[in-house]
């Protein structure tokens, strides 16, 4: 993937992004999702694809068979050891959502960055940080870092 978006002229931060992405969604998928193909005899797969549209978008997609549950951020506790997947890809991201069709097969798109050419436009890794923020220390006051260690003794 990435050697073939760097030849298509795709910045490097917005490959970085597309990889790190596209790890979320895999890992969502395998973890939340139900294989493609047939599952009474135990085959199956997660289809994932990425192209750049015509409007100089690069869009990353992860197929699966559907869930439980919609994808949907989630809020996890400090000390939780997952729940953060779609919240790193709605920061990095310029656009996403879910898609699904008559076989049950559930896709969730990502737009990775409207223009995918320009490495000044859209989101860019470099200011990653300014758009993450957490909750101030004062919003949890029953926060004690005690308890984040106790598995580890």
């Amino acid at each position: 993937m990435r050697a073939q978006l760097r030849r298509g002229g795709v910045a490097e931060s917005v490959i970085d992004d597309a990889v790190l992405i596209l790890s979320e969604l895999l890992s969502n998928a395998c973890k939340h999702g139900r294989p493609l193909g047939d599952a009474l005899s135990g085959d199956g797969d997660v289809r994932a694809a990425w192209r750049v549209d015509p409007g100089g978008r690069l869009v990353v997609e992860v197929t699966d068979g559907g869930g439980p549950t919609r994808p949907a951020p989630a809020t996890p506790s400090v000390t939780a050891h997952g729940g953060r997947g779609l919240n790193i890809i709605t920061a990095l991201a310029d656009d996403w959502g879910v898609r699904d069709d008559v076989r049950g097969e559930v896709t969730v798109w990502v737009v990775v960055h409207d223009d995918v050419y320009d490495p000044d436009a859209g989101r860019r890794r470099d200011d990653f940080a300014t758009r993450i923020t957490a909750p101030p220390i004062s919003a949890l006051p029953d926060l004690d870092f005690a308890d984040a260690f106790d598995e580890l003794d």
